[in-house]
């Protein structure tokens, strides 16, 4: 390894594989290790994601730390659970018109062992004079006990090197690198009433979470609010219906911001958190898991707050 790479990659080099949403850019702050080393002041980059408490601690984030000399470094355990994949694409379905589906079968290793709710990373590749290679996070959105393949959904962002390459330079057949599982965002004991709140692809999640606990038969009543702007925004709406007929455990609650004229809608209209904030009226034996943007995620937060809901009540993955 060469003097002065960065801590992140320098681990990922011997397979220790931090979380990095963001693939290294010090934007999702998820790289997080304790250096029992002094290697100077935290740097401006690393400021917005340190605590004053972390900070005292030595908790740097890995992606910034420059590799000049022998490190003593504590990291956790589980981290050391995490594999680097090989995958091939044996199927991509268009959801929307800027959301697809990828079902991965694994190559090598064969098997992921994960909990629904948890995410991979994405190596992109150089394409269309594109030569920089990006790490993205993208949840799972199948069930976990098919351990050989990987489901994502993933939306195409304006100018996002991975979605574009995901979206634009990928086909059936092709095999990608992905790293996993990673996440904090899956079932907790301690409540019989869930709610679920997504938009976009963060139904990922939730569809993996809603059919492994359908699956395991947990005692469990769930209510999924998923919001969108006009009816195109939409898709697994007939999937999450039928689970609503089938299951008396289960309510999928759709909402449209701004419908349009020709969507002839006569579900729910308006922002999701209105929505929520319409159905669910007390806090009692409830947790939330959340899945969007991270305005969506804020203003899902303060409502639910505004219900009763504590911090501890209240779960999602900050790099969304």
């Amino acid at each position: 390894m060469d003097g002065g790479a960065t801590l992140l990659g320098a681990l990922a080099a011997n397979r220790i594989f931090i979380p990095s949403a963001c693939g290294g850019k010090a934007t999702c702050g998820l790289c997080k290790v304790q250096v029992g080393t002094d290697i100077g002041p935290v740097l401006p980059t690393e400021e917005p994601y340190l605590t004053d408490e972390e900070i005292a601690e030595g908790v740097r984030l890995s992606c910034q730390v420059k590799v000049k000399h022998d490190l003593a470094i504590s990291i956790p355990e589980e981290l050391f659970n995490i594999e680097q994949y090989q995958a091939r694409i044996e199927r991509i379905t268009r959801m929307t018109h800027d959301i697809k589906e990828f079902r991965f079968i694994l190559q090598e290793p064969k098997v992921m062992e994960f909990k629904a709710g948890q995410y991979v990373q994405i190596d992109s590749k150089p394409y269309a004079g594109m030569q920089e290679q990006v790490s993205r996070a993208y949840s799972i959105s199948s069930v976990p006990s098919e351990t050989g393949a990987v489901e994502l959904i993933i939306r195409l962002v304006p100018n996002g090197i991975c979605t574009t390459f995901m979206h634009e330079h990928v086909k059936e057949g092709d095999t990608i690198t992905m790293r996993g599982p990673f996440g904090e965002f899956y079932l907790r004991e301690g409540a019989d009433e869930l709610i679920f709140i997504a938009g976009g692809s963060g139904l990922a999640p939730v569809k993996s979470l809603v059919f492994d606990i359908l699956e395991k038969k947990l005692d469990k009543q769930m209510t999924f609010f998923f919001g969108a702007v006009t009816k195109k925004d939409l898709y697994y709406v007939e999937l999450f219906r039928d689970l609503e007929k089938r299951y008396g455990n289960f309510r999928y609650i759709p909402a449209l911001s701004n419908p349009a004229p020709e969507d002839n809608w006569d579900g729910e209209v308006g922002l999701i958190t209105d929505v929520v904030a319409k159905f669910v009226e007390t806090p009692a034996n409830k947790q939330a898991y959340l899945c969007g943007s991270p305005g969506m995620i804020n203003a899902c937060i303060n409502v639910l707050n505004g219900i009763g809901l504590t911090e501890d009540e209240i779960f999602f993955d900050k790099f969304t």
